[in-house]
């Protein structure tokens, strides 16, 4: 299939930049203005990819021009509605910009760049052993460390280009994880922990949830804490309004926006976070722009 995506308000391309410092070689593939994934389908194997022909008119726009592969043609409505929530297509970006454009610190970025999207996913648990990897350490140290893991993935059945696996199942996590990963053990035995309890369904994250019964799901389990929690509830649900106090690049990027380079606690910055809501999850994503110089 070959088709246009469609999306609401501006479209900035940030997103392909936020999937390709975090890509799976052999399972993801992206660019700057291009992702490419293979996934499990209901009915087998498949394979997407999302490119973006930029309109000529600078940042906030252009067309999304979507390609597929599945086994079974019965996948394709579930296919386009996990690429639709991977890039929030759906969100108001409009009046989203609106709102937070109205705020002296986040105006200029803004402005600059319309339409930042707020990254989904295409399977909920993967997200979750992403985020205990991906704690307290860097996104280019967390990406080496899933590179490592993907050779525990399934070959794909409906290879694609350089997409020729699936990410491990929780499963494959479970039995061979322990043997690659490497760090504290406490860290270790809450990733192989949390990937044996979504195994065997004692541990089911889903679209339904929200972030009270995520929350009430995950911070009982050893090794998982609030940024978790967070994390994933803006990727698993869309979330619109979780921050990050405690997380260091948000810090970074408020200091960086404020102009004086003071770090705000925790504290002060959930309560400058205030004025954003309900979006405050679109607030983050700026504030992470901002700490990375952008």
């Amino acid at each position: 299939m070959d088709e246009s995506l469609d999306y609401r308000g501006r479209f900035d391309p940030g997103i392909f930049a936020f999937l390709a410092a975090r890509a799976v070689d052999g399972v993801e593939a992206a660019g700057p203005d291009s992702y490419a994934r293979a996934l499990v389908l209901p009915g087998g194997h498949g394979w997407f990819t999302v490119d973006r022909t930029p309109d000529g008119g600078g940042r906030g726009g252009g067309r999304l021009r979507l390609r597929t592969g599945v086994q079974d043609d019965a996948d394709l409505p579930e296919l386009i509605r996990r690429v639709r929530h991977l890039f929030n297509l759906d969100a108001d970006l409009a009046a989203i910009d609106a709102a937070l454009g109205a705020d002296a610190l986040l105006a200029p970025g803004i402005a600059a760049a319309p339409g930042i999207r707020l990254p989904g996913c295409v399977d909920p648990g993967e997200i979750l052993i992403r985020a205990m990897i991906g704690q307290q350490i860097t996104v280019a140290a967390a990406r080496n460390t899933l590179h490592k893991l993907a050779v525990l993935g399934t070959p794909s059945n409906l290879p694609h280009g350089g997409l020729v696996r699936m990410f491990p199942t929780a499963a494959q996590l479970a039995a061979g994880g322990r043997a690659i990963l490497r760090g504290p053990a406490r860290r270790i035995d809450s990733v192989i922990a949390v990937a044996g309890m979504l195994a065997d369904g004692s541990l089911e994250l889903s679209a339904a949830d929200t972030v009270d019964s995520l929350a009430a799901k995950l911070l009982p389990v050893p090794g998982i804490g609030p940024w978790t929690v967070g994390y994933v509830a803006m990727r698993v649900l869309g979330s619109p309004d979780v921050f990050l106090p405690t997380d260091a690049a948000v810090r970074n990027g408020y200091a960086a926006l404020s102009g004086d380079g003071v770090k705000p606690t925790p504290k002060e910055l959930a309560a400058a976070s205030a004025a954003w809501a309900p979006w405050r999850s679109y607030a983050t994503l700026h504030l992470w722009r901002a700490a990375a110089g952008n």
